[in-house]
């Protein structure tokens, strides 16, 4: 039986990943370290709490000591760990660098000395920048906008230095936009969902013409398990689902569907170094045998229901995000 060490994994991918692997497979252990900073939330595993292939530990990545006795018996290193809110990141970056670039060093270092089979980095199609036509491959040029992303891309070359330095047998993934399940109420799709469902109006950054592909998150847990099955040592996969929309669409699209108007729409101003488009090419993901499974508006639908029946989930959470004061978008 494999052991898998799960960086993040009460954060919103990484959680849903490690449901899904534990109810998909019987021969993988999954270890999840988290830090349990504001956006993890051991409420999203409470379900797997009792499976004997779980195991959870309260813990940062950047603990040299730590990292060094958890690796020791892991076979597989898969790092969802990262600050990833782009305002928090303008507002104060040095969590993000801390976090995203110096805990995969520490990551590697250890997969390093454990020679660990194989190690994947959970990356962002905010990499690329804003990419104003076409789509970005994974050979297009890295060119991050703001803190969040430039430390996200930093630690993307970090991870094929590894590889190509020290022989680290590693696989980068960069997504796009997810939403879903336990994701936490900063995000423009919970957070719209939630203020709807309390009768508050969405805040809508500029005139909403910034474009987004939407993933649904069990569509990009399942690409996942494809590239940690069947993926090339030392490349990089794309995932992506192909719904590119405004956020204006997406905006009145959430509206329609919770029956609300446009009464319910406030426009507040634009973000500074705003990206205006991200648009991947996943043609090489496909090459492995994945296709994204959820249409848009059915996984939205399902998104907006799971909100609805866990009021006890997120009413906390958007208590303590109301004591912020900070418009928390995507």
């Amino acid at each position: 039986m494999k052991t898998i060490l799960v960086t993040g994994g009460c954060g919103f991918i990484g959680s849903n990943f490690i449901r899904y692997m534990l109810k998909k497979y019987s021969h993988y252990k999954i270890i999840n370290l988290d830090k349990l900073t504001y956006a993890g939330n051991l409420e999203n595993l409470k379900d797997m709490e009792k499976d004997r292939r779980y195991r959870f530990i309260k813990g940062d990545i950047c603990n040299f000591r730590l990292l060094e006795e958890l690796t020791e018996r892991v076979d597989i290193i898969i790092n969802f760990a990262a600050e990833t809110h782009v305002d928090r990141s303008i507002k104060k970056a040095s969590s993000f660098i801390r976090t995203n670039f110096y805990g995969t060093y520490v990551l590697l270092e250890m997969a390093k000395k454990n020679k660990i089979d194989l190690f994947i980095q959970i990356s962002t199609d905010e990499v690329y920048g804003s990419r104003e036509k076409g789509f970005s491959k994974e050979t297009s040029p890295l060119s991050p906008s703001n803190p969040y992303s430039a430390s996200k891309a930093s630690a993307d070359l970090l991870v094929l230095s590894y590889y190509r330095t020290y022989k680290i047998p590693v696989i980068i993934t960069r997504s796009s936009n997810n939403f879903g399940p336990y994701q936490y109420p900063e995000k423009i799709i919970p957070l719209f969902i939630t203020n709807l469902l309390e009768n508050k109006k969405v805040p809508l950054y500029g005139d909403g013409s910034n474009i987004r592909d939407w993933l649904y998150v069990l569509d990009n847990v399942s690409a996942l398990d494809i590239v940690m099955h069947k993926g090339k040592v030392g490349e990089i996969y794309n995932i992506g689902a192909g719904n590119l929309i405004s956020n204006l669409q997406l905006t009145r699209l959430i509206l329609r569907l919770m029956d609300k108007d446009e009464h319910f729409v406030e426009k507040v101003p634009d973000r500074p170094g705003h990206d205006f488009r991200y648009a991947l090419n996943f043609e090489k993901i496909k090459m492995l045998g994945w296709r994204p499974n959820y249409s848009f508006e059915d996984a939205l639908k399902y998104t907006i229901d799971w909100y609805k029946q866990n009021r006890k989930w997120w009413k906390p959470l958007k208590k303590k995000l109301g004591k912020e004061k900070l418009w928390l978008r995507s």
